[in-house]
């Protein structure tokens, strides 16, 4: 069971166990950095017991050969324990760096791999911050927590030996204001503790706002709130203020306080040692004791709540390292893909293509669990088929292509490729075969052949050059500065969105796809632009198994099924005249929204 504390956790050792296996492969570092706070706890005591012999010997007896002897010793002693003080600072500093690295890559990876529903329901600042601040955090457990802690204690119970060792009546005496301390040193941590908790929040809250209201700059300007978004920043930074100052204030009282302990315990000794005809070597080192020990008392209580703040951070950490909602990625793969057989070295580019035959049995589908949003699915598409996907907002439609390259489960029914439940297929390869343009087509910030290649390096640029060529925008990008390297910034914000667009479509000529999903790709192109890739798109689908989510009737009439949703549950199925003929649910839809465009056309 973790140790308590009033009613909170403040060390949970099955936490720690966790983190701590991440520095297995580190392990000699780890056992290095422990031996050395063991060989620091008995070297720091030496210096004042020597210097006592010294001064009780040597400097009363005038022994200049030995006192030249034992300074040269003192000297030597100081420079290897600094020596070995910095190779300890920077032997945990690195084991901490090595572990962070380490387990950023996992949580990242974690991240990746990760259904789709995480990401609905997680905000992204959320998961960003589990990856980056939480995981830094976890660093300051071995470099300002666990391991300096130890090093620290072992430090105070062999200065207190010698303390003892030397004369316990002095010791008594010297120690009399600790429990002064030691009560300062509870509320001061207890006070940093909240206020490090309080840090963080508004810091959080901080970086929120900026991120989304700087996103967001174009609606607040057009809208004239500057002033009034000014004046919520100014509150939430006079919180981020206020919450420091009281960290702060905790430092500005307790270090003080130490230095007044320190200076009654020093009073206390000189006036004892003194009344009670202590010789000066024992003095001498008594000062030097407290000094040595008032040392780590001093950032012992920051370093407690150092350990617990990386320890609540690290239990964040886990929560998503430990999330089972995950989509499993097979490492068995063999030359067709399925997850079962071996061939997991066989490159995607020699398993071969998908044919595109795809099958939906009885298929039910929910966010979350409950409000089934696809209802007892069920259709077929033949390879080189075109299905059109048509229905109200909300009906359904985006679900369905969601489902088919895994990005969510289903609860209930089956979903085929090829006659194989695509749960059989491993991962990487069934998304190889599929390609989707969305409505909403997201840029990387970099350049416009590293976003259509998406940095595969097997892609070439005369093969990108050609796709360019064929969907018709070669010379538009030709006159950007840099042409292909042009840098379209973070989330494209230098193009328009008919140009991000016409982006995507080069990205899903360059991957061949055995399947094709258009989600209302061409909903955002004008008139021009869509004459402009009108062709691309009948080349782009001509032989490949296409599911296509439109309302351009160019797109639908082509299709050789088209499928009628309405709150999930499948309506009608035919072609474009059979389901005009019936006068039924597409009728209806068709009379209400593709007649204003026609007569438009």
């Amino acid at each position: 069971m973790p140790a308590k504390k009033f009613g909170r956790k403040i060390f949970d050792l099955t936490q720690l166990k966790k983190v701590f296996r991440f520095a297995a492969p580190y392990k000699k570092k780890l056992y290095a950095s422990i031996f050395l706070s063991v060989v620091l706890a008995v070297i720091s005591p030496l210096r004042p017991f020597l210097i006592q012999y010294t001064v009780n010997n040597f400097i009363k007896d005038k022994d200049t050969y030995w006192l030249i002897l034992i300074t040269v010793i003192q000297i030597g002693m100081l420079l290897f324990e600094t020596g070995l003080r910095f190779y300890f600072t920077y032997i945990t500093a690195w084991l901490g760096q090595s572990v962070i690295k380490d387990m950023r890559v996992t949580v990242y990876k974690k991240v990746l791999g990760l259904n789709l529903s995480q990401f609905d329901k997680t905000p992204i600042g959320t998961l960003t911050t589990r990856t980056v601040n939480d995981v830094e955090s976890i660093n300051d457990i071995f470099s300002d927590g666990l391991i300096p802690i130890i090093a620290d204690i072992l430090s105070i119970i062999s200065i207190l030996c010698f303390m003892f060792y030397v004369d316990w009546r002095l010791a008594l005496i010297s120690l009399a204001p600790f429990p002064v301390l030691i009560i300062a040193t509870y509320f001061f941590k207890e006070t940093v503790n909240k206020s490090f908790i309080a840090v963080r929040n508004a810091v959080a809250n901080l970086n929120a706002f900026v991120q989304e209201h700087i996103t967001g700059m174009a609606v607040v300007q057009a809208f004239a709130v500057e002033d009034k978004e000014f004046e919520k920043f100014k509150k939430i930074n006079k919180e981020h203020r206020n919450a420091n100052i009281r960290a702060i204030l905790a430092y500005s009282v307790f270090f003080p306080v130490v230095e007044i302990v320190l200076a009654f315990s020093t009073g206390l000794l000189v006036w004892w040692g003194a009344n009670n005809s202590f010789n000066a070597g024992v003095i001498i080192s008594f000062i030097m004791y407290l000094n040595l020990l008032f040392r780590p008392l001093r950032v012992i209580a920051d370093k407690f709540n150092v350990l617990q703040m990386g320890m609540v951070a690290s239990e964040r950490v886990f929560k998503v390292l430990e999330n089972e909602d995950f989509i499993p990625l097979s490492p068995e793969r063999e030359k067709t893909g399925l997850t079962s057989g071996d061939g997991g070295d066989t490159p995607l580019a020699e398993r071969g293509k998908l044919n595109g035959n795809v099958e939906f049995e009885k298929v039910w589908f929910a966010y979350n669990d409950e409000q089934y949003v696809l209802k007892n699915i069920s259709f077929a598409i033949q390879p080189g088929e075109t299905l059109a996907i048509v229905g109200h907002t909300g009906s359904g439609k985006t679900s369905i292509i969601s489902l088919l390259n895994r990005l969510y489960h289903i609860q209930k029914g089956k979903i085929k490729i090829d006659d194989v439940d695509i749960d059989q297929y491993n991962l990487d390869y069934l998304r190889s075969n599929i390609a989707v343009v969305l409505q909403d087509v997201f840029l990387f910030s970099g350049s416009i052949y590293d976003n259509v290649t998406l940095r595969n390096e097997n892609i070439k640029k005369e093969e990108v050059i050609e796709a360019a060529r064929l969907i018709g925008v070669h010379n538009f990008i030709m006159q950007l500065p840099g042409n292909y390297d042009y840098n379209v910034m973070e989330r494209g914000a230098t193009l328009s969105l008919g140009q991000r667009q016409l982006l995507s479509f080069i990205r899903a000529l360059l991957y061949n796809p055995s399947i094709l999903i258009l989600d209302e790709a061409t909903s955002s192109i004008d008139t021009e632009s869509e004459i402009l890739i009108q062709h691309a798109i009948d080349k782009l689908i001509y032989g490949r198994t296409s599911i296509v989510i439109a309302h351009r009737l160019s797109t639908i009439r082509k299709a050789n099924k088209i499928l009628v949703l309405d709150k999930g549950e499948i309506m009608e199925i035919g072609t474009h005249n059979e389901l005009l003929a019936k006068q039924g649910f597409y009728y209806q839809l068709h009379k209400m929204q593709f007649e204003k465009k026609e007569e438009l056309v």
